[in-house]
């Protein structure tokens, strides 16, 4: 069984790395993996604290407008973010890091480490690919929120969280575009794809593990349904 994990850089790094986190997620994921041995793992890693804070020094120095130059920026995070994940979970991963979930060769481990790949989209989208390619019907997206509010909480305090939701009804929320940084619960680019495949995705907050440890085991959790 491949499960596909869309690990949020804010998580990761929020603004440093958090040791803590890691380490106890890495223990999480090495239970999983002693209880079944055929259980996989595909870890998309995102650009988190280390990106935003990269982009906005480079558009205060230039002055320049949000393209392409600040997606590299955030992808490069992304890769640096990626390659700690993949240092720590030892010998779990045996394969290089993957940049293009396009050319991605069958998995040889039980863990397999991803980054961002180019401008246009965010980690998201290749936790997507990566999903489509070996057919896992589901991606847990983990970020630094419980749930998909109907609008921003911080700003609106009448946001209602939101248990489940389709994707015709959450493309509609997120819109169809995506700008370099954009905080969103889950890239536009990347749903719209998961809607055409029909894939199911569940937002949940990446530190609370002990509702992580309730999703992968099928039980009743926290978080966001989308399909």
């Amino acid at each position: 069984m491949v499960t596909v994990i869309s690990l949020g850089g804010s998580i990761v790094a929020p603004e440093g790395v958090d040791e803590d986190f890691l380490k106890k997620f890495t223990a999480l994921i090495g239970d999983f993996l002693s209880r079944d041995d055929k259980q996989r793992f595909i870890l998309v890693v995102g650009g988190g604290g280390p990106a935003r804070s990269y982009q906005n020094a480079y558009r205060n120095i230039s002055s320049a407008p949000i393209d392409e130059q600040a997606d590299w920026i955030g992808i490069m995070a992304t890769r640096l973010n990626a390659q700690l994940v993949k240092a720590v979970m030892g010998e779990w991963c045996t394969q290089d890091l993957v940049i293009d979930p396009t050319r991605v060769e069958p998995l040889m481990g039980r863990v397999l480490v991803a980054a961002g790949w180019k401008p246009g989209f965010s980690s998201d989208y290749d936790a997507v690919l990566l999903a489509e390619r070996f057919q896992a019907g589901m991606v847990i997206n983990l970020s630094n929120i419980e749930k998909v509010y109907t609008d921003d909480p911080k700003k609106n305090p009448d946001a209602k969280p939101i248990d489940s939701i389709s994707w015709v009804d959450f493309c509609a929320m997120v819109g169809d575009e995506w700008v370099p940084g954009k905080n969103v619960p889950f890239d536009p680019i990347a749903s719209k794809h998961a809607s055409k495949m029909g894939l199911k995705v569940i937002c949940a907050a990446g530190r609370d593990l002990e509702n992580l440890k309730k999703i992968l085991a099928g039980e009743e959790f926290t978080g966001t349904t989308i399909s």
